[in-house]
């Protein structure tokens, strides 16, 4: 299959890359700096010169595709809403009928449920997310005629030594000497493997199930004091409680955010996709995998 891949020199882009070239599939990535460029080539993608600003780069590629996956995001962006839906609109108008287009969404879609389990069928709102883009991308992909689209809504991801969450709190462990979750810190948050997640893709590739919207987590979900504790052990630290007001003086609303609890049922993955996580879950990959040799 001929793929074309947005994200694909990011975090979860690279590895998804690796996944479908091993299955045999031709990717092309779009890329907009020499970096990206010799990172996507080195993996064996083709690069395609070009930002999500740029809307014939991206009719040209998703119309010679047989697959389209959108990866690409920077949430720290409060612009990406702007930058995303006429992309979204771009790609989505060239992709051929019937053929797949998969798009990456988070499970931050869903509103704070404080530890009660959500599925695909739980309903979702931008003012209940932290990334209100993604409900609103979700939206426009959901209702576009013709491509067979696919919904994935990753939780926490992790593995391979990254997640922007886990480096960071390994960083100020090392640095400050402490590890630190909000109260009590019980609320805990469904996670996946990065290769895992590359998986479920791949196999929404090959499905091209029509409008299927899929849950992606793994395992039991970790409580943020487990999280914390487990990246203490890595590092030498101490893991330490800090209340909510500290947190918000420390970190600004992304505090809140890290209070949530909203764990996800990944049951419609394995039945609809014949998904099955297989890697190491998160805490013991904390422990034990490639957090270690950071």
């Amino acid at each position: 299959m001929r793929v074309f891949l947005t994200g694909a020199s990011g975090y979860f882009g690279a590895v998804l890359t690796e996944h479908l070239i091993r299955g045999g599939h031709r990717v092309s990535a779009l890329v907009r700096s020499d970096a990206a460029r010799e990172k996507v080539a080195r993996l064996g993608a083709e690069p395609v010169p070009g930002s999500l600003a740029d809307l014939e780069v991206l009719r040209a590629a998703a119309a010679e595709a047989d697959g389209v996956v959108h990866a690409a995001v920077d949430f720290a962006d409060p612009a990406m809403h702007e930058i995303e839906q006429p992309a979204l609109a771009a790609m989505l108008d060239a992709t051929k009928p019937g053929r797949p287009f998969v798009y990456t969404s988070t499970g931050l879609v869903y509103p704070d449920t404080h530890g009660a389990q959500v599925d695909e069928d739980s309903p979702v709102a931008p003012e209940q997310s932290p990334q209100p883009f993604k409900v609103l991308g979700e939206r426009r992909v959901l209702a576009a005629e013709g491509p067979a689209v696919t919904v994935v809504r990753a939780s926490l991801i992790y593995g391979r030594g990254g997640s922007g969450l886990l480096r960071g709190m390994i960083a100020g462990a090392r640095e400050h000497g402490v590890a630190t979750y909000i109260g009590t810190g019980a609320n805990a948050w469904s996670s996946v493997h990065v290769d895992d997640l590359a998986r479920l893709h791949a196999s929404a590739l090959v499905a091209a199930e029509p409008r299927l919207v899929v849950n992606a987590s793994a395992g039991t979900p970790t409580s943020m004091r487990d999280i914390a504790e487990a990246v203490a052990e890595l590092t030498g630290a101490q893991a330490m409680s800090i209340t909510l007001e500290q947190a918000r003086e420390a970190m600004g609303p992304y505090a809140d955010v890290l209070t949530r609890s909203a764990p996800l049922n990944s049951a419609r993955a394995g039945r609809m996709l014949g998904w099955t996580p297989v890697e190491a879950g998160l805490p013991a990959e904390l422990r034990k995998g490639s957090y270690t040799r950071m």
